[in-house]
């Protein structure tokens, strides 16, 4: 199923790429790059999508699964439009142990300074942005799916799109200290910037598309929600104490912009961190500084805090599918797929 979004994938930056060439060849090199770095990605999201599909409809018709994987290949649109703006916020320039888009265009023009280059970077990068969440969105509404379902799967992307813009608001406002942090702040800002598009979007539209009941719809919101935050938390745990060899982020990218984690949430409410602010958001932040930084967060149990979180949310995500199996809102083979993703999160290093 996953090589199928990924030749509509192809398909689409195909027929883009050909379209742009009518728009000077700036405008088509800018396409092909983009398709370059969008494609070759894990497709978590698409697969989540159409496992829980099949679990759910198993004996769904040819047309009800090329729906669904149309739609997989939408989800994934979107996932990287988030990516583009994203790495501008975020100012970031690697991305899957590489230069991200904006790393590359910035790295292109000799006879550009470094300023011109990376304003060039990150404006290329808002645009193509921009552009994918529109090709997602219309994507969305062109799907071969009954009228009904088609409005259902609408609001279910503005939802989306809108709580994901508004974490992603609260985040940004945290890291440059206009909101106050505290754990809860954190944790609601991470439910809303990656739970809902990552997990609770995939898992709500595979139920639409199934025909399950609007009960197991509810339920498989509530469990990507916790999935998904299961998820951001470990994102968080793996660019502080993981081996950025091994997720290919930039090395305590974090520390370096300031970014308001349940780490640092944490840590903020111990007698450590009179030895971490000083250097905390540091944009020369050194490997030995950072390292230093890391242990001290390790040392004030902020690294153990954080893996109980993600701890509890495995665990209520588990007691939802038991109670929804009980009660006959999900199959066992769909609270399996879930599991499934589940044990593939709690072992993942990128």
């Amino acid at each position: 199923m996953s090589t199928r979004v990924e030749d509509a994938l192809r398909e689409r930056f195909a027929l883009q790429c050909e379209n742009a060439e009518a728009y000077g060849a700036e405008f088509a090199a800018l396409w092909r790059a983009t398709a370059d770095h969008a494609l070759g990605g894990k497709l978590v999201r698409p697969r989540l999508l159409l496992d829980i599909h099949r679990a759910l409809a198993p004996a769904a018709s040819d047309a009800a699964t090329l729906a669904a994987i149309d739609i997989a290949t939408q989800v994934e649109l979107l996932h990287y439009a988030f990516l583009l703006h994203d790495d501008v916020i975020d100012g970031d320039l690697t991305r899957r142990k590489r230069p991200n888009l904006i790393g590359q265009l910035a790295a292109g023009n000799p006879g550009a300074t470094e300023q011109d280059s990376l304003h060039w970077a990150r404006s290329s990068a808002i645009l193509m942005g921009d552009l994918m969440i529109s090709s997602a969105i219309m994507g969305f509404a062109r799907a071969d799916v009954p009228a009904h379902a088609r409005g259902r799967l609408l609001d279910l992307v503005e939802r989306t799109i809108l709580e994901t813009v508004a974490g992603e608001h609260t985040d940004v406002a945290l890291s440059h200290g206009i909101i106050a942090s505290d754990v809860d702040t954190v944790l609601s800002m991470s439910v809303y910037k990656t739970a809902t598009y990552s997990f609770s979007l995939p898992l709500r539209a595979a139920a639409l598309l199934a025909g399950s009941s609007p009960s197991a719809e509810e339920t498989l919101h509530a469990v990507g929600r916790h999935l998904g935050l299961a998820y951001q938390l470990q994102d968080d745990l793996l660019c502080v104490f993981g081996d950025h060899r091994t997720h290919g982020k930039d090395a305590f990218s974090d520390l370096r912009e300031g970014k308001e984690t349940a780490i640092i949430a944490f840590a903020r409410s111990t007698a450590a961190w009179s030895r971490i602010e000083p250097r905390f958001g540091a944009a020369d932040l050194s490997l030995h500084d950072a390292t230093v930084m890391r242990d001290l967060l390790r040392e004030c149990g902020a690294e153990r805090f954080v893996i109980g979180l993600i701890g509890d949310q495995l665990d209520s995500l588990s007691a939802l599918l038991a109670d929804a199996e009980l009660a006959g809102e999900i199959s066992p083979d769909a609270a399996r797929s879930i599991l499934v993703a589940t044990a593939r999160l709690e072992g993942r290093q990128a």
